[in-house]
Formats: structure tokens, sequence, C-alpha cells
């Protein structure tokens, strides 16, 4: 199967770059290209940097990018390592950064990467397929105090405690290794009057497995700083989150960086010597049309939020 993605927010996004001819371009989650292309097509002297950790992600991006040659760099690495994959290539200001944070429809869809409850298939999950670790290590190593931690945190499931119990229980008799057996275990843990009508039981305990596996939400935290100072003038960064913990932390650090000072408010004046380092240009989040949703169920929950630059 080809790597495949409708670019989410498409013309949102573009027009929120605010693409500079001769611009310097980032996409940190890189994916299909589609964004990118966009926004490569609208270069002339400029230069685009894609970044992907995925494997099949570089291959296809690369094929879709060819025809801008030298303009393009594209770098397998995660998006965290945004500065160093700069540095080496010679980049010290960017005009623009972008990430989608959504997994893509051809991770979702390819029943071996193990990211849909909707297929049966080895408990997978990597974004990044170098690493060692897997969806399966998680569901059968961790305690069960843990396996409660994460899916109460990164999905806020009424039922985690249930859930990691059953869990627990389950691979003291065998070990967990598909998707379809991890379904059984969750669907017993919830009560049958509950599931109703509520969408896969599923949904959120896999996106609580999947973001402690892959360390998004740790990502997202420790990076958005670093990119904002990558900005140059004027640049903007726009952010696509799927989720509420991970729009959670694009609002408060956009919001902090525009207003950093933390002296109480009783001062006349500032004196904690913090500077802005830019404004919020999104002080709602854009969402997708109805159109949009229509033609791509996938893009119902996205959130593009931008923060500009002010040097």
């Amino acid at each position: 199967m080809g790597f495949s993605h409708i670019s989410v927010l498409l013309d949102e996004v573009i027009e929120n770059l605010d693409i500079k001819p001769d611009g310097i371009y980032v996409d940190g989650t890189l994916g299909g290209a589609g964004h990118a292309y966009e926004v490569c097509k609208r270069l002339e002297k400029g230069r685009f940097v894609g970044i992907d950790q995925d494997e099949e992600a570089i291959k296809a991006s690369t094929e879709r990018l060819a025809e801008f040659g030298g303009k393009v760099n594209i770098v397998r690495s995660n998006y965290s390592d945004i500065r160093k994959v700069l540095s080496d290539l010679g980049i010290e200001k960017v005009d623009g950064i972008l990430l989608d944070l959504g997994v893509s429809s051809y991770q979702l869809d390819t029943p071996e990467r193990g990211f849909s409850y909707r297929e049966d298939s080895p408990l997978d999950m990597r974004m990044d397929q170098r690493n060692l670790i897997t969806a399966r290590d998680i569901v059968n190593d961790y305690s069960e105090y843990d396996l409660y931690r994460i899916i109460r945190d990164y999905s806020e499931e009424k039922f985690a405690k249930n859930i990691a119990k059953h869990i627990v229980k389950q691979r003291s008799i065998k070990s967990i290794e598909t998707t379809f057996e991890l379904n059984e275990i969750i669907k017993a843990a919830i009560p049958m009057k509950v599931r109703a009508g509520k969408g896969h039981p599923s949904k959120r305990t896999f996106q609580a497995i999947r973001i402690e596996l892959n360390r998004e939400l740790e990502v997202l935290s420790n990076t958005l700083n670093d990119m904002i100072d990558l900005l140059d003038d004027n640049g903007r960064l726009c952010v696509i989150t799927f989720h509420s913990l991970e729009d959670r932390i694009v609002k408060n650090i956009f919001r902090d960086n525009e207003n950093p000072c933390i002296c109480p408010k009783t001062f006349p004046v500032c004196t904690c010597g913090r500077v802005s380092k830019g404004k919020v240009v999104t002080k709602k989040p854009i969402l997708p049309t109805e159109e949009e949703m229509e033609y791509n169920s996938r893009s119902k929950s996205a959130k593009l939020r931008v923060f500009e630059k002010i040097c």
C-alpha cells in the first residue's frame, strides 16, 4: 500500500504560514508531503526542510517533492531534533515551521503497523520502526498502576482503572499479542450500557498506548520553545492537533511565549525581565470547515494554532 494522507486544514495552513518566495520553511511531520508540496510550489529562491521518523513517509515524500530539486532537504529524524537537523544543514533561522500531529492514513490503514483497533494485527504502533519497544511491550510489561496512569492521563478514559486491571489479569494467563485480543479485554472492562452508541470502546486506550510509546506529548512539550526560538522575525509556527491534551500544551506554550511575565499582578511594572517572543495569531483555534469534515472524516477533531515571532 502506498503512503497516503489527506492533508488537514491545507488552505488554512498555507495562508497562515504567510509564505515568502525566498523564505526557509520546515515541516516537522512530513508524512506524504501534502502540506509540503503546496509550500514548495510557492518557493522561488526559498528552501524547504522536511523531517519525519517514518521510513515509508521519507520514501513517499522524497518521490513527491523530487520535482523541486535542490530546494528540498528531507531528513529522517524526530522533530525533537529540529535544532540539530537545521544546524547540520547550515540553517540558523527559518520563516515558518509546521507540525501536523495526526497519525497518517497510511499508518492507520496498514494493518501490520498495529495502530488501528479496526484491524487484527500485532500490537506495534511505532511511528519510528527503528525503535525496539512496541505497544506489545507496554501492554505486557507495564505495571497495573502505570497502565492505569497512562490510560487515565493520555486518554481521559473513565474506565482506565478497570481496563488496566483486566489487562493484567488476562496477561497472567497468556501474553497479549494482537490488537483484537486487546479489543476484547477493553470491551470486557467497560459496561455494555456505556459502550452503546459511544463509538469504538478501544479508541481512547489505543490512543493512550500510542502516545506513551512514541512519547508524543513529551516531545511536543520539550520542542515548541525551541521552534519559536528558531523562527526569524515575523516567522510563524503552525501546529495542528487532534486531541485536547496536545491542544492544551500548544495553547499554553504559545500563551507563555506571548506573555512570559511572572511578576505578581500587584506589581506596577515588570521586574522579572522576561520578554515576549511574539504574538498568538489564533486567539481561538482554526477548525475545519463543514465541507472538509464531510470529505475527510479524520479532520473532525483538528485544531490549528499559530504563533508569530516578533524579534
